[in-house]
């Protein structure tokens, strides 16, 4: 169980990282191609006491994350705040997510889309779908219906920063770099030790000041 949470955390920080290669490898007998059909048998399971203790204490969490310089505390509590994310409290949703995951990193993207497809009709208010169906359409460049999914990951969680990362990699691929630069300072709202969005706002400050003389 250590290493599917592993997984799903890895998966899930797609869009910190800026690819899906650096997933982490899958159980070595899982079966990637098997039909999403064979899921149906698949009981979900509720809410567990941990689960919702997790939940109960992301607004500590973020507390703590807005408060803390050190590049090394925050990453340990994003990292907690990931792991409340990615389980969802249900064995079946938490398998499509795994078997979506092991889809895409055999580039089987018909498998992976209707996996995920299946995961945001079975379960529309869970964030983390949003956001792993939004990194693969990232991953494939279909970046309209990635933003498309973006916001609602951000309309059920707006701290989600892992969906705001993407959002402003999307944006400063189409060359909308005001708007990535807008999305990048949100980030940092949330998650101030956040290397990759600190590098990124000065990149993007110096850029467009040198547009602007």
């Amino acid at each position: 169980m250590r290493f599917i949470t592993l997984v799903r955390l890895l998966a899930a920080s797609v869009f910190l990282l800026g690819a899906v290669n650096s997933f982490a490898a899958t159980e070595e007998d899982a079966e990637a191609n098997q039909p999403a059909k064979a899921l149906e048998s698949d009981n979900s399971s509720n809410t567990s006491d941990g689960d919702a203790l997790d939940l109960s204490r992301l607004d500590d969490l973020f507390a703590k994350l807005k408060k803390q310089t050190n590049y090394g505390a925050a990453n340990a509590t994003a990292v907690q705040i990931w792991t409340a994310w990615t389980d969802s409290g249900s064995d079946t949703i938490n398998l499509l997510m795994d078997r979506a995951l092991q889809a895409m990193q055999g580039k089987n993207t018909s498998l992976a889309e209707d996996l995920l497809n299946q995961v945001v009709v079975l379960a529309p208010d869970y964030a983390e779908g949003w956001n792993r169906r939004a990194t693969f359409y990232f991953t494939i460049s279909d970046f309209p219906r990635s933003i498309s999914d973006i916001e609602v990951t951000l309309a059920l969680e707006p701290r989600h920063f892992g969906a705001l990362s993407g959002l402003a990699m999307i944006l400063q691929q189409l060359d909308r770099d005001e708007e990535a630069l807008t999305t990048w300072y949100r980030v940092l709202e949330v998650y101030p030790a956040n290397k990759q969005a600190q590098k990124s706002v000065i990149d993007l400050e110096e850029k467009l000041s040198g547009r602007r003389t």
